[in-house]
């Protein structure tokens, strides 16, 4: 086996995004998917790029990947914000999710990002111990809060 990590590449999407359908299914959440293809295409490689991700290649094959963005802290600058990280179920424990962990601490080093932050769902113990092996802080004082596109819409309409 010998993996390649490299940056992704607009040509790479379709691929990518069977990916983050299978994420999704492993998080039990199949149908919050809902980005298409071209949108995603956009937001990677358009006029106006919001993420970046490096892949796990092994003869043409992605077998893995690590998408992230740029976060802005008020209190600490620019940070990493680690959106995605998976690794196929078939490829798993085979050292790939460690090989795009590093890559990503690279990147965080070479950008001079102030950090790396990430969620993590509380009952995905492999994950979880996947992270605890970089001495990973954990903050349970926090809670995810969000506003759906339906939740904006219906909101700026009442006003």
């Amino acid at each position: 086996m010998e993996i390649k990590i490299r940056r992704a590449v607009k040509e790479d999407c379709p691929r990518l995004l069977e990916l983050i359908f299978e994420l999704a299914v492993y998080e039990k959440a199949p149908d919050e998917v809902t980005v298409s293809l071209n949108e995603f295409q956009e937001a990677g490689f358009g006029n106006n790029p919001v993420w970046k991700a490096f892949i796990a290649e092994e003869n043409g094959m992605i077998h893995g990947f690590g998408l992230y963005y740029i976060r802005y802290s008020t209190w600490k600058g620019c940070r990493m914000y680690l959106e995605d990280l998976l690794v196929t179920d078939q490829m798993r424990g085979k050292g790939i999710g460690k090989m795009i962990f590093d890559r990503l601490i690279q990147e965080a080093v070479e950008k001079e990002f102030k950090g790396i932050t990430w969620q993590v769902l509380d009952w995905n113990e492999p994950a979880i111990n996947f992270y605890k092996k970089y001495q990973s802080d954990f903050d349970a004082g926090w809670l995810n809060v969000a506003l759906s596109k339906e939740q904006i819409n219906n909101f700026n309409n009442s006003i």
